[in-house]
C-alpha cells in the first residue's frame, strides 16, 4: 500500500524533483533496507544473513545516493536508482537462490531478476530527451505488488509446513 501511495504522489509531480518527491524517492531505499533488517531478525537461515547484511548496505548507500542526486536533477537521480535497482535485484536473486528450497520464493525470483532489466533502463532513460520520473513511480507499484505476494505466499507456505 505505501508503494502504491507514494508511486501515485510521485506521478503528480514526475517533471521535476520536488521536496516531496526527494523524500520519498529517499523513504524507497530505507524502507528496503528495513525490510532486509527484519528479515535478518526473524530468519533462522544463516546462509543468507551475509546477502541480507550487502542488501541492507546498499540500499542505505541508494537512499543518501538518491538524496544527493535530487539536487542534480532527474537524470542523476535516474542514474543512482537504476544502479541500486541493478544491485539489490542481483542481491534478491543470491537470497531466494539460497533459500529456494524453503518454496515460495518464484515471486522473490522474478522480482529480483525484473529489477536488473528495469534498473539498466532507468540508466539508459536518464540520457534521453526530458526523463521524468513516471518510470520509477511504476517501479514503485510493481516493487510493493511483488513484495506483497512474496509475503503472502511466504507466510502460505511455512503455514503449511514446507
Amino acid at each position: 500500500m505505501f508503494a502504491v501511495v507514494w508511486a501515485l504522489i510521485l506521478f503528480t509531480t514526475a517533471k521535476d524533483i520536488g521536496a516531496l518527491a526527494a523524500v520519498l524517492l529517499v523513504l524507497y531505499p530505507l524502507f528496503d533496507a528495513g525490510a532486509a533488517i527484519y528479515d535478518l531478525r526473524s530468519s533462522r537461515k544463516a546462509d543468507s544473513s551475509a546477502l541480507l547484511y550487502v542488501n541492507v548496505a546498499v540500499s542505505l548507500i541508494a537512499a543518501v545516493g538518491v538524496g544527493v542526486a535530487a539536487g542534480s536533477g532527474i537524470p542523476a537521480v535516474l542514474r543512482v536508482w537504476g544502479a541500486w535497482a541493478i544491485v539489490a535485484g542481483l542481491v534478491q536473486l543470491m537470497v531466494s537462490v539460497t533459500r529456494r528450497r524453503v518454496g515460495g520464493h518464484l515471486p522473490v525470483i522474478i522480482s529480483g531478476g525484473l529489477s536488473v532489466l528495469v534498473g539498466a533502463t532507468f540508466i539508459s532513460l536518464a540520457s534521453a530527451d526530458n526523463p521524468t520520473l513516471a518510470s520509477v513511480a511504476g517501479y514503485a507499484i510493481a516493487g510493493g505488488v511483488f513484495f506483497l505476494v512474496s509475503a503472502l505466499w511466504l507466510n502460505r507456505t511455512v503455514a503449511k509446513g514446507n
